[in-house]
């Protein structure tokens, strides 16, 4: 680039996306004038801590506050601008509109580059009585002062939402002693998890005093005489509660894309390419305000995550500075692409970690793929001679033409983040299950166990794909005419069995195949799968048709009861 002449890099918003663009710029070009416009008091915050400030596990506000304008300054010679709006883009002149929101004046600033970081906003649906007082979002640091302040004066509450977001609303407001109830529209808690994963978030939520109302939508709002709102709901029923927090969701905040005719997709978003790149050559666009494409399905879908924010932010600068070197006669090295998301996420509620990378099994066959299986599996997270070990549920799914990860879900208190990780970064790299059987991964006995969890899920799939398993569908054991065979011991099977089951315990099961029908195909059950899949293998060698229930009678209790949660 032209040492004498700086190219002006402008960046519409803060916090995660438009934060790294900006610094990540200054790393790669000292030359250039870099500003970001931010229109609310913070410019970089960790959004994902405020429902632990206002339930005061973060006590201080300041520790909110992830990088001041004072530091851009002093460190990277960036100058940046709160409580300022930015009104309108003229593409054609690469002009933009700048408003003062304390003192009202408008100015007017030219760009080589425009990077628009503008995030999303809190869906606030066109109910009646949504404007009342005590009507809470949580998006942005006053919003969550607000809410503490009324959080203080309040003795309930309901969570309209059973998100991410809307579940560590729900664990902190309790956790300050108000009494909580959480409304979902859907008929399960988490709704990028499939059901019957979901299952263990809702039992819970309900073991620790959470009112959960699933299937259950509000409709209305009134004040209560003497304070507090009134929820009247589609089920005729009405909640009533002393505040309301919404946590149905965020859209795109387009309204300046829009305005100056940027492509957006069908889902709302910013339209961009791997490069992050806008329908227009000198506009850049990241994180919650574009679409991004699914890695598994190849849909587009909007992913409110700081992480792939981040890395956005990144790759819209190199490529910016990248296209500044070349215009130059600059030789400079091919700038990051990004490829698409898993969408691996993780959360906390009372305890309980919940994790998940890649696609669900229902947004799968949403998706129109059919081709895959599903495995559970109940290992502990360390071995079970060392204290303490405690049970991580998992799911696995993956192709069953070639064994390629499609999505993993993981519940459990301890080391359950670590496992997701090793699996999203397995498929990051388009590895198989024959992969995750092959990990060599750290062991010792309070860690782990010689076989981890993620090396047990990629050997049952892998035994699935070789032949050496064949696994039945849970959704179809109300409609089976096969033989139920469960070969836990009996004090297992009194203690509660399926419908029409035969006990015969694995250590008998060689003396008494007379009693198996050969003509006949036979469901083979334990407690979490282990003992189901010994049988299975010795069945299977003397000529029986025998498939698994994957994860045995762990699994069975959270299809049975994920029903029951929802109604």
């Amino acid at each position: 680039m032209n040492p004498g002449k700086k190219k002006r890099i402008l960046i519409v918003g803060g916090v995660a996306g438009g934060a790294s663009c900006a610094t990540r710029a200054r790393r790669l070009c000292e030359n250039c004038d870099i500003v970001l416009f931010e229109r609310g008091p913070h410019v970089s915050f960790a959004n994902c801590g405020l429902p632990y400030f206002v339930g005061d596990v973060i006590q201080s506000e300041a520790k909110l506050l992830v990088a001041t304008p004072q530091l851009f300054r002093e460190r990277f010679n960036i100058d940046v601008r709160t409580e300022t709006e930015v009104v309108a883009i003229n593409r054609e002149t690469r002009m933009i509109e700048v408003r003062d929101l304390r003192s009202g004046e408008v100015d007017f600033e030219h760009y080589d580059a425009l990077v628009l970081a503008t995030g999303a906003t809190p869906i606030r649906p066109s109910l009646p009585g949504i404007d009342l007082p005590g009507i809470h979002v949580v998006r942005t640091i006053p919003d969550s002062r607000k809410l503490k302040a009324a959080v203080s004066n309040a003795g309930s509450a309901v969570m309209v939402g059973g998100g991410f977001i809307g579940l560590e609303m729900a664990e902190n407001l309790a956790g300050l002693g108000l009494k909580v109830t959480v409304l979902e529209l859907a008929n399960q808690v988490l709704p990028p998890l499939d059901p019957e994963m979901a299952f263990y978030v809702a039992e819970r939520l309900q073991t620790c005093g959470v009112q959960l109302r699933l299937g259950e939508a509000v409709e209305a709002f009134t004040a209560k005489e003497g304070g507090g709102l009134s929820l009247q709901t589609s089920r005729g029923s009405a909640i009533e509660s002393d505040l309301v927090i919404l946590g149905i969701g965020v859209r795109p905040e387009v309204s300046l894309a829009r305005k100056c005719s940027l492509e957006l997709g069908e889902r709302g978003g910013i339209r961009v390419d791997e490069f992050l790149h806008t329908s227009d050559p000198n506009i850049w666009a990241v994180g919650d305000v574009v679409e991004v494409k699914n890695r598994i399905t190849g849909e587009w879908q909007l992913m409110p995550l700081a992480g792939p924010a981040n890395r956005q932010g990144r790759i819209a600068a190199s490529h910016i500075i990248y296209g500044f070197r070349c215009k130059a006669g600059q030789d400079a090295p091919p700038p990051l692409t990004f490829d698409g998301i898993l969408g691996t996420a993780v959360c906390e509620v009372f305890g309980l970690t919940v994790a998940t990378t890649g696609v669900s099994e229902k947004a799968l066959r949403r998706a129109g793929i059919e081709d895959f299986q599903a495995v559970f599996l109940h290992p502990g997270h360390h071995v079970s001679y060392f204290p303490g070990a405690k049970p991580i549920h998992m799911k696995l799914l993956f192709s069953v033409r070639d064994g390629r990860i499609l999505g993993a879900q993981a519940i459990g208190e301890a080391d359950v983040a670590r496992r997701i990780d090793v699996i999203a970064t397995a498929m990051m790299q388009d590895a198989t299950v024959y992969d995750l059987e092959e990990f060599e991964l750290c062991y010792a006995p309070q860690f782990g166990a010689a076989k981890d969890p993620v090396n047990m899920a990629g050997m049952i799939a892998s035994n699935v794909l070789r032949g050496d398993l064949a696994l039945a569908n849970w959704n179809d054991i109300s409609n089976t005419d096969a033989l139920i065979l469960d070969v836990r011991s009996p004090a297992e099977f009194d203690a509660g069995y399926m419908p029409d089951a035969l006990n015969i315990p694995l250590e008998t099961l060689r003396e008494r195949l007379a009693e198996l029908p050969v003509d006949r195909e036979i469901l083979l059950v334990c407690g979490v799968g282990q003992r189901a899949y010994y049988a299975a293998r010795t069945l299977k060698q003397a000529g029986f048709q025998v498939s698994i229930l994957s994860g045995g009678m762990q699994t069975y209790r959270t299809f049975v009861k994920s029903t029951d949660v929802a109604g």
